[in-house]
Order: structure tokens, then sequence, then C-alpha cells
């Protein structure tokens, strides 16, 4: 049977209004489906399992107090012994020096203002003489740079230099007896006390703890640095002096002051430089209160090698080495790898932990940066870059056309 006009019309105006469609659905699906971007694949990160930890065993001498600690370590490592405050001796002087470089600091290779001793000078020499006391000789209208005053006062422990030195500094011992209190608390010493600069008052006191951030500020000055490392020097006026610390350049040892009196035994605040695979670690330690020099030096080497035992060098990455995975919806896979070797050297006891910052991906070629590794060993931070070991490639028309649903 013929169609009708009517017919033949309806047909003619779903025929157009399809093509239309089609035509409508060509122009924007095409487009949107080859030309969107892709969705972000998000990383599929690898667990981390952080080297074991475990207290090594430190044995301690059974007189006095002692500890160690290590530069870029916080606190004390481990300690034996008093806990309370002692007397310190003529590990005093290192504060005296710290102290004096703050109202006349020094640089590197600096002698500094001329000092000239008078009177008082030659009262503070008379007065340790007759004290037994360990004094180096002056006169009146002697003069010496700041520099060599501290080099006799660090090296030879002259009771009588270190009063020159912080009476020239502050004008007066109570002036620096003032000065010195402010110092240690402004350096969070808070179980220090100086009442005077050479160390010969049982008053003067520390902690086990304290000593061994002094020492740490010690050593970070480069001026009191270099003179407890140093031997031995030819001093002007004076001639040869000796560092009286007999462990200087045994085992690493490089510093820091001795100190000897009836109330406070023998003592040491000393710095070794001890090396743990890569890296270097310097080692800050303390002995107070022993019978005699000759026993604590023993009584240290034989800590040291106790504590240089403690001591390990973890390898963090190796270089394209796998921290997380992507995997694409058309299929390509890539890995986020290490771009480099690193490793730290850790006390035994302290714990690592990783946290990784790796980014998301649309498209990128191998190579191109996802992101870093960021460990953490007590003050330790180390950070690595990560990139991607492959390319993840534009999943192409095809794939594009037939999964929509997985573009947007």
């Amino acid at each position: 049977m013929p169609l009708t006009r009517s017919q033949v019309y309806r047909r003619r105006r779903i025929a157009v209004g399809g093509g239309a469609i089609v035509a409508l659905a060509t122009a924007f699906y095409l487009p949107l489906t080859l030309l969107a971007p892709v969705q972000q694949t998000a990383a599929v990160v690898e667990s981390y399992e952080p080297p074991a930890v475990a207290q090594p065993a430190v044995i301690f001498p059974e007189y006095g107090a002692s500890g160690v600690g290590a530069v870029g370590y916080p606190g004390v490592l481990a300690s034996g012994g008093a806990t309370e405050a002692l007397p310190i001796a003529s590990i005093s002087k290192v504060i005296t020096a710290l102290v004096v470089l703050d109202a006349h600091p020094l640089a590197l290779g600096d002698a500094g203002p001329d000092i000239t001793f008078g009177d008082a000078d030659q009262a503070f020499y008379d007065a340790q003489l007759a004290d037994g006391g360990v004094v180096e000789a002056v006169y009146p209208g002697m003069v010496m740079t700041q520099r060599d005053v501290m080099n006799v006062m660090l090296l030879e422990s002259a009771n009588n230099y270190a009063e020159s030195l912080a009476a020239w500094a502050y004008g007066s011992e109570g002036a620096f007896v003032a000065a010195a209190t402010t110092w240690l608390a402004d350096h969070g010493l808070t179980s220090t006390a100086i009442d005077e600069p050479t160390g010969v008052s049982p008053s003067n006191r520390s902690s086990v703890a304290d000593l061994i951030q002094l020492g740490k500020l010690a050593l970070a000055d480069p001026v009191v640095a270099e003179i407890v490392s140093t031997a031995s020097m030819e001093v002007p006026e004076i001639g040869l002096i000796e560092n009286r610390n007999e462990l200087l350049g045994i085992d690493g040892i490089d510093g820091i002051k001795t100190g000897t009196l009836d109330e406070a035994g023998s003592c040491l605040l000393f710095a070794q430089d001890h090396v743990v695979g890569s890296h270097t670690i310097t080692i800050v330690g303390v002995v107070l209160g022993g019978p005699d020099h000759d026993t604590i030096d023993a009584a240290i080497q034989s800590l040291l090698a106790e504590v240089n035992a403690g001591f390990r060098e973890v390898q963090l990455t190796t270089a394209g080495e796998e921290f997380a995975t992507y995997e694409t919806p058309w299929g390509d896979a890539a890995s986020a790898v290490a771009t480099q070797d690193s490793s730290v050297a850790l006390w035994s006891a302290t714990p690592v932990t990783l946290e990784a910052r790796i980014d998301p991906l649309h498209l990128a070629d191998a190579g191109a940066a996802v992101g870093e590794l960021v460990f953490t060993a007590g003050m330790h931070t180390v950070t690595v870059p990560l990139a991607l070991s492959a390319t993840i490639d534009d999943p192409g028309p095809w794939w594009r056309l037939t999964n929509p649903g997985k573009l947007f």
C-alpha cells in the first residue's frame, strides 16, 4: 500500500532529525573523547620497613658522672652515674672563653686586640701560685694578644690567665660572672653555675647533659675548636705551651678540656671524630669525678669503643629503587623510583620514619619528577627526589572512543 503524504513527511522528519542528532553527537562526542584530558592516576605507595633499633650496651665508670652525645643528635645518647650538677674544675674555662668571645669575638686567624697586663694581673698570678694552682708567668707592662691569652688559658689551663682575660673583657670578676650567668641561661644551660672564671671554686658546677651541650657549643665556635684541638704551640713572651689533654690525637680525639680539683676529682670534656661508612660523627662526652687522669683516660677509651660500635650507617635509598607504582586504566604502568643513593649514620636506638610525597599523574615522560621521599632520623632529615621509571602515554583514539566513562 503506497504511503500517504503525511507518512512520507513524518519519515523525512525522523530521518532529518536522526541525522541532526548524529551530527550533533559527532560534533560534541568526538572532540570530548579524543581531546579530553585523561583522569589522574594515583600512585600506590609501597610500605616502608624502617631499620630495626636497639639500645647499645654502654658501660660507664662507677665514679662521678659520665655521658656521651654527638653533634647533630639531640641531648644525651647515653649516661651513667650522678644526675645532679657536680664541680667541673677547669672545664669552667670553656665557658670563660665562650663568654669572652661573646663580648669580643674573634675570627679564625685574627689575633684580636692587645691586652696589657698590670699590677692586678701580677696579683692574680701571686694568689694562684700561693694556692698551688696552674699558672703562667706575667709581669706588669707585658703585652699579649687576646688570642694568645686564650691559647694559654685553654691549652695550659693557666688560672691567672683566665682571671686576667675575664677582667679585661668585662672590667671585673663580678661583671664577668653576671655576664656568664646570663649567657648560660640564654643557651639553656640551666643546671650550670659559674662563681668565677677559672674553675678553682667547687661552686662552679654543671650536669652531664649541660656539659655535652657546652661541648657542642665549643666545637661550633671555630676559634675555640681550633685551640682545643692543638697539641702545642709557641706563644710570644712564654715559649712552647702544651695541651694538658693527654688523649688528644688518640683514636680521633680532638678536644676539649681537662679539669682537676680536690672537690671535683679528675674531669675531661672530650670530643672525637668517628667515621661511620661515608659519614663522620663528632662525639661529645664528659667524665666527672675520676680518681686521676690516667684512670679516666683509660675509661674514656673503653667508653668510646662501645659508643663507636653503637653507630651504624643505614642505606635509605638506592638509585632506581621503587617506592610507588602507577597503573592506568588503559594498561600503562610505571614506578616512582629514587634518583640517587642516600644513607644516614645513626645511633642504633634512633628510629627512622619516612614521609612519601608522591604526585598523581595524567601523562608524563620517563624521568619526570613525581615527588620526593623525606626520611627523618632524630635531628637528621634526608630528602630524595623521585622520578618516573617509564613513560605514561596517551591511550589513543580507539580506547578514548570506547571508554568515555573512564575519561571524566
